[in-house]
């Protein structure tokens, strides 16, 4: 059986500033090689990069001498990007990450590579810890038990049928998260409790987080 996994790296990162925050040096390593070494270190069999194209030959110059990396064109939108990677390479199960999570370790991926094959369908998630109001025009109506609330990270993971079906299903579409695909067609996700230093870069400010939290990797 072959796992790949497939890394989101087709956004433009408008939030972040004038450059791409995946070539952004956090203590003098680019935050994708953070995220591409864990999975390099991993059991996952390849590694598809679906990159935004104004990157494409930084990143190949940057893996040039990584065997089981394939860096392809992503797409306008993050689903559409998967669905690109779901597209290039059949194979048993697939594990999907955002490029922007660098702090995801080689542990957390083989652990989502051995559970996957027994469940079929599951993302990391942690337990919400904040509690959460609900605001329509400025003013809060209500206060959400938390008590069932998770904050959504990545990697997913899935056996290759069930995702590739829902992406051609939900094809044009604009899911932020595959889960997301499976849950709205009554497929049942599984849960691997993940870690609150598996932050997503998105500002400048998360870059200086993330300085402290892989100085301890």
């Amino acid at each position: 059986m072959t796992t790949n996994a497939i890394i989101t790296a087709g956004g433009n990162s408008s939030r972040f500033g004038n450059s791409n925050k995946l070539l952004e040096k956090i203590n003098g390593i680019e935050v994708i090689k953070y995220t591409v070494d864990a999975f390099r270190y991993s059991k996952v069999d390849k590694i598809i990069i679906c990159a935004n194209v104004s990157i494409i030959d930084q990143l190949k110059n940057l893996f040039a001498d990584y065997q089981n990396v394939v860096i392809i064109e992503g797409g306008n939108t993050r689903q559409q990007s998967v669905y690109n990677g779901l597209k290039y390479e059949k194979c048993d199960y697939v594990l999907i990450h955002d490029g922007a999570r660098p702090i995801i370790s080689t542990e957390m991926i083989n652990i989502c590579e051995e559970m996957v094959k027994e469940v079929k369908a599951l993302s990391v998630m942690t337990k919400t810890i904040d509690t959460i109001k609900e605001v329509e025009h400025g003013k809060i109506i209500r206060t959400i038990d938390r008590s069932k609330l998770y904050n959504t990270q990545t990697p997913q993971a899935f056996e290759y049928e069930k995702i590739l079906k829902a992406h051609k299903h939900f094809e044009g579409k604009n899911f932020t998260d595959d889960a997301g695909m499976l849950e709205e067609m009554g497929e049942e996700v599984y849960v691997i409790d993940g870690s609150y230093r598996n932050i997503k870069i998105t500002t400048q400010s998360d870059i200086e987080l993330a300085k402290v939290y892989l100085m301890h990797i």
